[in-house]
């Protein structure tokens, strides 16, 4: 994980809050999550603050409060459209801190990234209501992300480096998988929107008596982009196993957007993905499972 660049503790939110929310400031707040971009804390029962603690963040958080708000009503899943901003402060006013932060919903549930595979069923359907409803023409004025919704040869440098380095199960065999789909027709209809980083754990779901779990909400839209669909399409292997996989496949494919080429794209993008989980999540244990079981379903379907 990446080092804070500001330490992003209670006693600051607090003061943040103080200075700029003041009615909220005396409801019970606590950390709940500190993730390589932003902190996350739960503020009273309804309320959730994701905070970043380094720059590269900063933009991230931006994205979100430009265009949730834009994205959110037409969207079947709660997303984290906030309900407040914060600004930078220069410590006149409250603590010094650099960059904008938000106030968001808090949503219950847990992560779909630590519920086993074969609980995920009841997600299917959600997961591809949420995927056709969010991918339609977006503007120009869109984020641009160097790295999700591109062509998969703007990714293929920094795949064989991850290859190369080592630490990548069956290296070979998504390398030769890499390389067919590479010559895949790239996207040729209009740029759509992207979530950019759809994977199991930011996804939250509840889980019935019995085990099933349901899509509460999709999180984290810092990545928010217009491009090719096919790298939100990967979640297909990086989320649900064979049968539950071709179910959300059946049911996106409904939608008349995502042909052969865009399966064939979301397939090399999940090796993709795949690869950045298992060698950069030493210290992320539920990504680095991510990363595994993506590699099993990918090779799979290789």
């Amino acid at each position: 994980m990446p080092a804070a660049e500001v330490d992003v503790t209670v006693t600051l939110v607090r003061g943040l809050l103080e200075a700029q929310h003041p009615d909220l400031a005396d409801l019970p707040l606590r950390v709940v999550a500190n993730g390589w971009d932003n902190v996350v804390l739960r503020l009273g029962d309804d309320l959730a603050l994701r905070v970043p603690r380094r720059a590269l963040a900063a933009d991230l958080v931006r994205h979100e409060q430009q265009w949730l708000p834009v994205l959110a009503p037409d969207l079947p899943v709660p997303v984290p459209d906030p309900v407040r901003t914060g600004a930078p402060s220069d410590g006149t006013r409250g603590p010094a801190y650099p960059w904008a932060w938000s106030v968001v919903p808090w949503f219950p549930g847990g992560s779909v990234g630590e519920l086993p595979p074969e609980q995920r069923g009841g997600l299917v359907e959600p997961l591809a209501a949420f995927v056709t409803a969010l991918h339609r023409p977006a503007p120009a004025a869109a984020p641009v992300n160097a790295f999700r919704g591109v062509p998969l040869a703007v990714r293929d440098e920094g795949f064989r480096e991850r290859i190369a380095g080592g630490g990548v199960p069956d290296a070979d065999v998504l390398l030769a998988l890499w390389d067919r789909l590479l010559a895949t027709p790239v996207w040729d209809g209009p740029a759509v929107w992207v979530h950019g980083d759809l994977h199991p754990a930011n996804l939250l779901a509840t889980t019935t008596a019995d085990g099933l779990a349901t899509l509460s909400a999709v999180i984290d839209f810092g990545d928010v982009t217009s491009g090719d669909p096919a790298s939100d399409l990967a979640t297909a292997w990086l989320t649900f196993g064979p049968e539950d996989r071709a179910a959300f496949r059946a049911r996106v494919s409904e939608a008349g957007y995502a042909d052969a080429a865009t399966w064939d794209r979301a397939l090399a993008w999940a090796a993709l993905f795949a690869a950045l989980f298992v060698t950069s999540s030493d210290d992320a244990p539920v990504l680095h499972a991510i990363g595994e079981h993506t590699i099993a379903q990918v090779l799979a379907d290789a």
